[in-house]
């Protein structure tokens, strides 16, 4: 893990612009709890850094991503920043939308859950770091407790200032610091489970992201319970969530659950292999691993058939199954939709025979395949995003769901394509990918969707569900691109980012940006953001990206959606 001990660095001072611009156009009884929950990320992170070098250092037993630096500032910040943003876009309809109250008030404790999730592993970095003997440490430590203490005080001030306090507060209060706990366990066991995969500030995006991800889930699915009905209850989901989105939530849920009824189910079956016959040791290996692959392909197959369409059936009131919902989605009144993915199709199978027949034969460079695949990207989704952005959340969940799928038959070596999917996959690895987990496509797919699927509903600003594909398609691509070619002025000593290529990303963002305003207007939107503001969004992305040295297809994308919501 690379370290740093210097207070003020570029990745630092790029997130301290991004969470003060969100902040500042934040109320301060949202504000606050941001800036506190940011100066104890910045005390966590330079302890951390400070104590990397150190043998001993409490956190060594957690193995992060070579070459990264731990990024824990960056991860506190971006998934709280991003829900303040989006409530700050919301609040701009509350006059005029019946509905809106209800949105707001539920997204605001989407905020609250996803910000005790941070600061709830923040309190876990401290644990581990308390008996280091570096008195700089020390003094960090004690400034980051004092923000976390502050932060929680703040917190448990708001909800019984709001609610008067009594029972309803208390139940809020419990409800939102278990989605701190499910954070806690989830990045341990990421970190444990799946070393050298992430930094710290990946893991915390990826935990808290989970967590409230499926906070969500829960909420919605309490929500439609009976003991949950009554106006008392403690959790109320607004009733505007369209089909598609419960479609894609029902599919990811199965998907997550999946490993436990695998690995439980494999447990079974090998218990009762060895009871019935006692002859384990005489067990040839390749009847193991068919008989495994059967009890996967059998434990999707329960999770596909039942578990989806018995819970869109309670949430959503779907009588027919999720995969027949598609269908008739997909085929009824759809030539637009047909053609789409006729189009989808012939780029992908191209693209991929092109690029993976350049990566075993050509010296190209690793670097340079992968951007190309960026630009394949924005091909891909940008035509969907102004004509079908109701199919493209479809098309983004169930590209997702079939990523998920493949991995898990990868990294379990599921036969018979386990070990195709695994060569396949490793000829567009990069450094950031690891022997146990390939993220690569992951994040740039995440990377894409998540803006769009964010922008579902209301959405005042039209470049808004763009963000992925502008920031990663056109802004990395192209900064990579120049940068490696002509780069001479780089950002840092240690670092490979060159000044000519952030020039360059910047203003292909702002040059694709013209010409996308262009094209929404024809087809009715109007562009409710400043140039100004625009202008300062895409600098503040393209130059965190040219500071990093974290997964910048999770982390970009997050941060330019978030400051186009203002």
């Amino acid at each position: 893990m690379a370290s740093s001990s210097a207070l003020l660095t570029g990745e630092r001072l790029v997130v301290f612009l991004f969470a003060a611009r969100v902040a500042l156009a934040a109320p301060a009884r949202l504000a606050a709890p941001l800036a506190l929950l940011a100066g104890a990320a910045l005390a966590v992170e330079l302890a951390v850094d400070r104590s990397a070098a150190a043998p001993s250092s409490p956190l060594r037993r957690f193995r992060t991503r070579p070459g990264a630096s731990s990024g824990i500032l960056l991860g506190a910040t971006t998934l709280p920043c991003v829900m303040l943003a989006r409530l700050i876009q919301l609040s701009r309809i509350l006059p005029t939308d019946p509905n809106g109250a209800q949105e707001f008030a539920y997204l605001e404790m989407q905020y609250w859950a996803v910000s005790i999730s941070c600061v709830s592993v923040l309190a876990f970095f401290l644990w581990h770091l308390r008996q280091s003997a570096n008195n700089e440490i020390s003094k960090t430590l004690k400034y980051g407790s004092l923000m976390v203490v502050l932060y929680l005080v703040t917190f448990l001030l708001f909800f019984l200032v709001k609610t008067d306090g009594g029972l309803l507060a208390m139940t809020k209060n419990g409800y939102l610091l278990c989605h701190g706990v499910a954070a806690v366990i989830l990045i341990k066991h990421i970190l444990e489970k799946f070393p050298s995969c992430s930094s710290f500030g990946e893991g915390l995006l990826v935990s808290s992201g989970l967590v409230v991800y499926f906070g969500d889930i829960l909420a919605r699915t309490l929500s439609k319970m009976e003991f949950s009905a009554s106006p008392g209850a403690f959790i109320h989901t607004p009733g505007t969530q369209s089909e598609i989105a419960t479609v894609i939530q029902g599919f990811l849920l199965g998907l997550f659950l999946l490993p436990l009824l695998y690995k439980s189910s494999l447990q079974v079956w090998v218990y009762c292999r060895t009871l019935g016959k006692q002859r384990t040791q005489a067990i040839e290996k390749r009847v193991e691993k068919r008989a495994g692959s059967a009890v996967f392909y059998v434990s999707l197959l329960l999770v596909l058939l039942f578990l989806v369409p018995s819970w869109t059936r309670l949430v959503q009131g779907l009588e027919v199954h999720p995969f027949v919902w598609v269908l008739n989605y997909m085929f009824t009144n759809s030539d637009e939709r047909l053609l789409l993915c006729a189009y989808w199709i012939f780029v992908i199978c191209v693209s991929i025979r092109r690029f993976y027949s350049i990566s075993k034969q050509s010296k190209t460079e690793r670097i340079l395949l992968r951007k190309y695949y960026h630009l394949v990207a924005v091909l891909i989704f940008s035509p969907a995003v102004i004509f079908q952005p109701a199919f493209l959340d479809l098309a983004f969940g169930a590209a997702f769901a079939l990523f998920l799928i493949l991995e898990m038959i990868r990294v379990w070596e599921v036969y018979p394509l386990g070990h195709t999917i695994h060569q396949f996959m490793n000829a567009f690895t990069d450094h950031r990918d690891s022997e146990i987990l390939i993220i690569s496509h992951f994040s740039l797919l995440l990377g894409c969707a998540l803006p769009k699927w964010m922008s579902s509903g209301f959405n005042d600003r039209p470049l808004a569900p763009f963000a992925g594909i502008l920031s990663l398609g056109i802004g990395d691509t192209m900064a990579s691109m120049i940068g490696y070619k002509y780069g001479v002025l780089r950002w840092s000593k240690t670092g490979k980012k060159t000044i000519e290529g952030t020039a360059a990303g910047i203003t292909s963002v702002l040059a694709a940006c013209s010409i996308l305003v262009t094209l929404l207007a024809s087809s009715g939107y109007i562009l409710s953001q400043h140039w100004l503001s625009l202008s300062l969004a895409v600098t503040l992305s393209l130059l965190l990206e040219a500071y990093t040295t974290q997964l910048d297809n999770a982390f970009i994308p997050l941060v330019f959606y978030s400051l186009l919501c203002l």
